[in-house]
């Protein structure tokens, strides 16, 4: 917000010319005759005297008088600069695959390894507040989809909602297709100007009614770009597997994601597919698409003025009135 200080009328300033001829009728021209002496010395105790001293006091308050009221005059107003923000912003569906298969521990951070899940919910937390001027919605799915979360402008409360996803919340299975038209149905009615749905899979497409070819045809006829995501190595990965005594051991497997149909899904909403085979690189395109998807912000700038010429008046009246009272009481001159 800055302040700035304009005249609306600043022609009356061409008044302030006549201010010295005022001041020379009224203090030279017009001055009284008196009896001069050559030295105000030779009048014991007038020299040293405040009211001598103080005698330029007086045109000099007339002349501020005079400049306060030629100011107010002018109109001068006092404008404040302030900024409106017109944003643009984007809808966005986060739809993350919580299927068996995300157990898979072949992601690590510092060293250490990790299942899919819980580093797809580190790198979210990474992603969604970066999105303060979006709305953004969580739909999980395994067999069947799931919405966590509503289109929301609440991040804090959405990372709080997938701090609670856990594997095994839904039947297992991968639904991409469902997936799919339940992001649909919760970006469909939006206003935003932008539509945007980022799917994360590490599966093949084996369950729900509905195809993801057909999915994404919904997808393109309602103006949703689709990002796709394939989660997981290429290689074997160690999977946790529950012995019959109870006890945890690795088995090396293989988990296929369909890339092919990942990108025709993409590609045809104008989106893109990735594949991500370890934390770096998820890290990665999270903050690619965040760079793709930006919220366009237009900056209004306008001025709200207030009148200050009273305040102009008052001080050159008080000024003029205090011209009169010294001129008439302590600083009378004798006839």
């Amino acid at each position: 917000m800055y302040k700035n200080l304009i005249l609306k009328d600043s022609l009356f300033l061409l008044l302030i010319l006549l201010i010295p001829v005022i001041l020379y009728f009224k203090y030279i021209r017009g001055r009284k005759v008196s009896i001069r002496y050559p030295s105000v010395s030779h009048l014991t105790g007038l020299s040293g005297s405040w009211r001598v001293r103080l005698q330029p006091l007086i045109p000099l308050l007339r002349t501020l008088a005079l400049l306060l009221l030629i100011i107010a005059l002018a109109r001068p107003q006092l404008g404040v600069r302030k900024e409106r923000v017109v944003e643009e912003g984007i809808d966005i569906v986060l739809a993350v695959d919580i299927s068996t298969s995300m157990l898979a521990e072949d992601f690590t951070i510092g060293g250490k390894r990790h299942n899919r899940l819980d580093i797809v919910k580190q790198v979210l937390e990474d992603f969604v507040p970066r999105r303060v001027n979006d709305r953004l919605g969580m739909v999980i799915f395994a067999g069947r989809p799931y919405t966590v979360a509503p289109l929301t402008w609440d991040q804090e409360w959405l990372v709080q909602r997938m701090a609670e996803i856990e594997i095994g919340m839904v039947e297992d299975g991968t639904a991409i297709g469902s997936a799919i038209m339940a992001s649909l149905d919760r970006l469909k009615d939006s206003d935003a100007k932008s539509k945007v749905l980022i799917l994360l899979t590490d599966g093949n497409n084996n369950q729900g009614e509905i195809t993801p070819e057909v999915a994404a045809e919904a997808a393109k006829a309602l103006g949703i770009k689709i990002y796709t995501i394939g989660a997981g190595s290429r290689d074997l990965v160690p999977y946790p597997v529950t012995t019959p005594f109870g006890t945890k051991v690795y088995q090396n497997v293989r988990i296929d994601i369909d890339d092919q149909l990942l990108t025709e899904v993409a590609e045809k909403t104008g989106g893109r597919y990735y594949r991500a085979t370890d934390t770096e690189e998820l890290y990665h395109i999270y903050d690619e698409i965040d760079k793709l998807e930006k919220t366009e912000i237009e900056m209004n700038q306008f001025y709200q003025y207030k009148e200050i010429f009273g305040y102009f008046i008052i001080l050159g009246l008080l000024s003029l009135c205090l011209e009169i009272v010294l001129q008439n009481t302590v600083m009378r001159r004798l006839p």
